[in-house]
């Protein structure tokens, strides 16, 4: 039975005062908004469907800017019970996103807004970045549900994993099928620090939308202040056991945090990341082997080195201030996990804003070129744009910019993880196809279905 980490579950309120310019998150006309405690918000005049809801970091974020929750599909059941304590209003569905028992894609036809954090493992070298052959990833099929739900706009989340050249042809691909959607899109990698989360924690964005509402899209600002240290940030919760040496401890810890990681099911219990993260967090005095219940007591030296709790982790990941209130359900080890899996609901705010800054028409419509800043695989556009057997030597000659073998082999070898690759033997050597995406999109027969008989042990 789940649990409430929080006595107080912080329910929305607002009262509209259609008089009020709202500027926050670069809005650049009046809209109506609404006050949410202290802090005036856009009144929701948009809806949202998100998958991979999680425990409502993007959620929220989206709240804020001014979108009202449709649906909202999450697999962990602890996650899903966060998301009703904190708004027991929203429609929620726990299961498979992509199982047709759990939802109907098609009742949410012409959404304002389709958003989600669909899983990052197949991105990451901790799982070691199989990309479309990892039995989670759902990048590609969130892309496929734009035909079927026509979103005016599409907002993924993922890791920063997923920019680099391992992934550059499977970028590529979800650009291409876009377009053939009627959708422009960009990538871009956002730091969390830039928009006040005292975190270190890089997360790359997607944005697709119809051209008319494209040309009014442009990515947030930095916010141009410096985000808070640890110890600026967790003082007062340091201290709050009377704890002698939280003073000692904030000035000590001066630097923002490192990224945090919420971890899986298949690992042990909650800590503050990898080796390098431990290190980072033990120079500026914290325990990172662990989460702790409670804040250090009167009792504990002035010297000790204090673990975090999952309160201070929740504010370092953005849950911080007026109308960022939230509660988190589950014993520890899953209050941690939704935490540090989150997308900080201040970087949601900030796109969300310019999403609904775009959907409003405000400012200057700009002449839409090529949007996105992310260089595709060379030998990816080659066979692509061929769509025949080419031998090596044939697509070096084709290639923009001279090209090494070794450079060309690393190539195929990205491309042979994502997509099917036919070869045939010539005289003059191998000839290269480029087949089928293997990503899951759907389709009946693929292993995805076999790897999630039993969801409850997916992670």
């Amino acid at each position: 039975m789940s649990r409430c980490l929080s006595a107080h579950v912080h329910r929305t309120t607002r009262a509209y005062n259609p008089s009020i310019r709202y500027t926050g998150g670069g809005w650049l006309c009046a809209k109506m908004v609404g006050v949410v405690g202290r802090e005036e918000v856009p009144v929701p005049e948009y809806r949202v469907v998100e998958i991979c809801a999680g425990a409502g970091g993007q959620a929220l974020g989206l709240e804020l800017a001014g979108f009202e929750h449709e649906l909202a599909v999450e697999l962990d059941e602890t996650a899903c019970a966060t998301l009703r304590c904190n708004r027991p209003h929203w429609k929620v569905a726990q299961g498979d996103v992509a199982s047709p028992a759990v939802w109907d894609p098609r009742d949410y036809a012409n959404i304002d807004l389709l958003a989600g954090g669909v899983p990052c493992p197949p991105f990451t070298v901790a799982g070691k970045q199989l990309g479309a052959t990892d039995e989670r990833d759902l990048f590609a099929w969130a892309i496929e549900l734009c035909a079927v739900v026509a979103p005016r706009a599409l907002l993924l989340e993922n890791v920063r994993g997923l920019s680099l050249p391992r992934f550059s042809a499977y970028r590529q691909h979800v650009l291409d099928r876009l377009s053939q959607l009627g959708y422009v899109a960009d990538w871009r990698l956002l730091q969390a620090s830039d928009y006040g989360v005292p975190q270190l924690r890089p997360r790359f964005v997607l944005v697709a939308m119809r051209p008319a509402d494209f040309a009014y899209f442009s990515w947030p600002e930095p916010t141009g202040e410096p985000p808070r240290t640890v110890g600026e940030a967790l003082g007062d919760l340091m201290a709050a056991g009377g704890w002698r040496g939280a003073a000692r401890w904030a000035r000590r810890a001066n630097d923002i945090a490192p990224t945090i990681v919420g971890g899986s099911k298949k690992h042990g219990g909650p800590d503050l990341g990898p080796t390098r993260a431990k290190r980072a967090w033990r120079q500026m005095g914290v325990d990172g082997l662990g989460i702790a219940d409670a804040a250090p007591s009167q009792q504990d030296p002035v010297t000790w080195v204090p673990k975090l709790t999952c309160e201070m982790v929740a504010r370092l990941q953005g849950w911080d201030g007026d109308g960022y209130e939230w509660t988190f359900t589950g014993r520890k080890t899953a209050s941690y996990r939704q935490i540090g899996n989150a997308f900080p609901p201040p970087v949601a705010r900030a796109i969300g804003s310019r999403i609904r800054q775009a959907f409003d028409r405000c400012g200057q419509p700009r002449e839409l070129v090529e949007q996105t800043s992310v260089t595709h695989d060379p030998v990816y556009a080659v066979l692509r744009g061929d769509g025949g057997f080419l031998t090596m030597n044939q697509i070096l000659r084709r290639l923009p910019e001279p090209m090494e073998v070794p450079a060309f082999e690393r190539h195929l070898a990205h491309l042979g993880r994502d997509f099917r690759i036919e070869v045939a033997s010539r005289k003059s050597g191998d000839a290269y196809k480029l087949g089928e995406f293997m990503a899951f999109t759907g389709q009946a027969d693929h292993l995805r279905h076999e790897a999630f008989v039993n969801p409850s042990k997916i992670s």
